[in-house]
């Protein structure tokens, strides 16, 4: 009886401070990848499951300060500054192309070096469209995507005739068109519907 009565009893509410003390560091990193020196956050265990921070526009990785330390004691978390944002220094004559192809190849590239092999992906706004390119590409790589305002802006050459989707039991779907175009058979750019633009 007085061990059913202890597991009842209420726990002691934490002082703000002590409850930060308590959650795990966020620790600060560079990364030479795709010619690019990559800033970027990490807290938790490397051992941990790992999910991929994507931010957007006009951010860095600096808006995940506070869910780092708040994710880290389950995950490793990773929260990269994209080309053009926060500390990641791209040099004048590398010539990069700031599009979400040559972002994806990026944060590719940047996976690579860290020797990620398997992650979640959360995108927010430009990170969508850079963490589903690396669903595409990789869809064994990416155990789920978590998405918040993020809309998948496929509009270069390398527009995907389809989407693909991973399902609960692990296995890719490929069953949504992507966004539909003017003039599907046309080749080349893709455009937008006109209804999607609000035309």
């Amino acid at each position: 009886m007085a061990e059913s009565v202890s597991r009842m009893a209420p726990k002691p509410t934490m002082l703000a401070s002590e409850a930060q003390s308590s959650m795990p560091l966020t620790s600060l990193h560079r990364v030479e990848a795709d010619g690019i020196r990559v800033f970027y956050r990490a807290g938790g265990s490397a051992k941990a499951p790992v999910v991929l921070l994507l931010h957007g526009f006009p951010t860095s990785s600096f808006m995940f300060r506070d869910l780092i330390p708040r994710r880290a004691n389950d995950y490793y978390v990773i929260a990269p500054d994209l080309p053009g944002f926060g500390f990641t220094e791209v040099p004048a004559e590398r010539n990069y192309v700031y599009s979400f192809d040559r972002f994806a190849l990026s944060i590719e590239t940047f996976t690579q070096a860290l020797k990620l092999n398997r992650y979640a992906i959360y995108v927010f706004d430009y990170g969508a469209p850079i963490g589903f390119r690396l669903a595409m590409a990789h869809p064994e790589k990416v155990t789920a995507i978590v998405t918040q305002n993020g809309t998948p802006r496929f509009r270069s050459r390398s527009t995907p005739t389809r989407i693909w989707i991973p399902t609960a039991d692990r296995t890719a779907v490929d069953r949504l068109d992507a966004i539909p175009t003017r003039n599907p058979g046309a080749t080349g750019e893709a455009e937008a519907d006109s209804t999607a633009e609000g035309k």
